[in-house]
């Protein structure tokens, strides 16, 4: 496929950047600074800001989707509207864990244990899939990371699951970014979600 990365020098976007590169996809890597992108085989490294809506269109026409690793302070609205201008039908979205429920209607941002220095960031993730709920045109998905996504080996392997948080055995929510990457290029070759929201942890 052409897949367009929104935010490919992060932690998150490299990493699925060079999901997609190694298996074959051809990737149009858009960051602030492309000299930080990963360099791999069939990944361009293009400079682009994403709250630009109309520059962002340009750089991702002719792309089959459209991955977003972007922090939440580019809205929905301006995402979405890049696409449709393009004509991108497809978009898939890093989304935080805050929303995720831990027990029947209580999300992990409204537990004690939730760090309240994270609260701004959160809710504009909160925020962004409540506005990716009421998009009807574009075929989104949310894909949330276990509570703690960290740099840890690859282990090549995860569990899914939609709007609860995912625990191992001992109550632990953890991912590392590169098995988040490969949930997230799964999701984009073999949709299960589409317009929904999944999680993924060890």
């Amino acid at each position: 496929m052409k897949v367009a990365v929104l935010g490919a020098s992060g932690r998150a976007g490299s990493e699925i950047t060079k999901e997609l590169a190694a298996r074959g996809h051809t990737v149009t890597a858009i960051a602030r600074k492309p000299e930080a992108i990963p360099s791999a085989t069939g990944v361009t490294p293009v400079a682009g800001d994403a709250s630009d809506a109309a520059a962002v269109a340009d750089l991702i026409k002719g792309s089959d989707a459209v991955i977003s690793a972007l922090h939440f302070d580019v809205p929905a609205a301006t995402i979405l509207g890049a696409l449709k201008t393009a004509g991108v039908p497809r978009l898939l979205v890093t989304g935080g864990a805050a929303s995720l429920e831990v027990a029947p209607g209580v999300l992990l941002f409204d537990t004690p244990q939730f760090p309240a220095e994270w609260k701004p960031i959160a809710k504009g993730g909160l925020t962004f899939l409540e506005d990716l709920r009421q998009e009807t045109d574009i075929n989104w998905t949310f894909f949330s990371p276990a509570a703690l996504i960290e740099e840890t080996p690859r282990l090549g392997r995860y569990r899914t699951g939609t709007d609860q948080l995912v625990v191992d055995a001992n109550g632990d929510s953890k991912i590392g970014f590169s098995d988040y990457a490969i949930a997230m290029v799964d999701e984009l070759e073999n949709p299960k979600h589409s317009r929904a929201r999944f999680t993924a942890a060890y």
